[in-house]
């Protein structure tokens, strides 16, 4: 299997992302792939639901890449939003934002939604999953540390469930791999669907 953003013409897939985190989901599914990442205004639309956001810019991901390199293999978009209501928590850029962002979501419970999208040629997919996380109380000084440790900087939400942001979750309803940026179930379907060869098999 080639590596996550290692170059390679046996590569059946290029996912349109940078994070790390999707790589890595996307390695355990066993699919040869390349990275290549889109550089898109991620800028929510006046009035736009989370669910809707998310899945705008993960197809607009996709499309951007297939559009930018002509590959004729498939594109994989993603995009992860935190929200609670209609009101989207993006990526915090100062201490100060963070510890207000991780304040609001101290216990309380909101939602993740990840969507992904499958381009190729003019064939295009996606699908939309929702997970509710849970939060316990936050101090104001556990939420200034945490920014400290670094991990919230480029996160949705500004905390991340697989690394120390995990010790604020009491309970996830939904898929915890979508909370991370990538449904492994709903992407294995995905791909199947556009016979992205991968490791697992029906034999």
């Amino acid at each position: 299997m080639a590596a996550p953003g290692e170059p390679g013409a046996d590569a059946d897939l290029l996912l349109a992302s940078a994070s790390p985190r999707r790589a890595e989901l996307l390695a355990l599914l066993g699919v040869r792939f390349r990275v290549v990442p889109a550089d898109l205004d991620e800028t929510p639309l006046p009035g736009e639901a989370p669910a809707a956001y998310v899945a705008r810019l993960a197809l607009a991901k996709a499309r951007a890449v297939a559009s930018a390199t002509g590959t004729r293999l498939p594109v994989l978009g993603a995009d992860t939003t935190v929200s609670i209501g209609e009101r989207v928590f993006g990526k915090p850029g100062s201490e100060a934002e963070a510890v207000a962002m991780l304040g609001e979501l101290s216990g309380r419970t909101h939602l993740v939604c990840t969507a992904i999208a499958l381009v190729q040629g003019g064939h295009a997919a996606h699908a939309v999953i929702t997970t509710a996380v849970t939060f316990r109380e936050l101090t104001a000084a556990q939420c200034r540390a945490y920014w400290r440790s670094g991990e919230p900087a480029d996160k949705a939400g500004g905390y991340a469930l697989q690394g120390l942001g995990g010790v604020f979750v009491t309970r996830i309803d939904g898929s915890p791999s979508a909370v991370i940026g990538l449904p492994l179930a709903e992407t294995y379907t995905l791909l199947r669907e556009f016979d992205v060869a991968m490791g697992l098999t029906d034999a």
